[in-house]
């Protein structure tokens, strides 16, 4: 996938995302967003409400996924196991990440984790995601992206993608990600790596999405381990 990955990497490592820059035409976002109401393109449907995760709603994809959500999901990978990693490395841990894809859901799939992860979310005025993390099994990647599909200030009002980082011997730090149509954010599932006063130390950090107040907003979450 031709993406800046040098400037991707620096800043995942500055502060745990990256923007993509502008990667879907705004008509193949209304050609994956226009999948939702159908059934045959996903394995199961979650109301976020009726489990406390917030308003809104999303499917999971089914195997074998969109050809488009595939292409997605293959081409980010091996550019960002080489981030992970240096990351594994920077925290002196022994994971390491396969470089491949296959071979990454070929470990998941061996521990049990054999349900496809991508998701299309959908949201509505008053709908929100409270903050959380998408870990799913043993077996964790260490970054996902998420494809905004319509367009701020045009299609929706509000909704704004918030990333909350958890400092230590520090309060915790949100900052609002500037999504555009058709553009990716790259970040941490759970934690990430960073220099303080002494040494390399790990900083946990959790996504979520404000309360949308007018429109439809959907998102493409593309997720690279599966789940159990």
């Amino acid at each position: 996938m031709n993406l800046d990955w040098t400037r991707i990497a620096a800043e995942l490592d500055a502060r745990g995302w990256a923007l993509t820059g502008p990667v879907l035409t705004p008509e193949t976002c209304a050609r994956i967003a226009g999948l939702y109401p159908e059934d045959a393109p996903f394995r199961s449907r979650v109301v976020m409400a009726r489990h406390g995760f917030g308003r809104g709603e999303y499917k999971y994809f089914a195997y074998p996924l969109p050809e488009i959500v595939q292409r997605l999901r293959t081409g980010l990978y091996p550019p960002l196991a080489a981030i992970a990693n240096a990351w594994m490395a920077r925290l002196d841990e022994d994971r390491r990440f396969p470089g491949a894809l296959a071979d990454m859901l070929e470990r998941c799939h061996a521990a049990g984790q054999a349900r496809p992860t991508p998701l299309l979310l959908t949201y509505g005025p008053g709908d929100y995601n409270c903050l959380h993390q998408d870990l799913y099994g043993e077996h964790v990647f260490p970054l996902q992206a998420a494809f905004l599909l319509d367009q701020p200030g045009r299609d929706f009002e509000g909704g704004e993608f918030v990333i909350v980082e958890q400092r230590p011997r520090q309060q915790s730090a949100a900052q609002v990600v500037p999504l555009a149509q058709g553009e990716g954010v790259i970040f941490a599932v759970r934690e990430r790596p960073a220099e303080g006063s002494r040494g390399v130390h790990r900083r946990i950090l959790r996504h979520g999405v404000s309360e949308v107040r007018s429109g439809t907003r959907r998102t493409l979450g593309v997720i690279f381990h599966d789940a159990t």
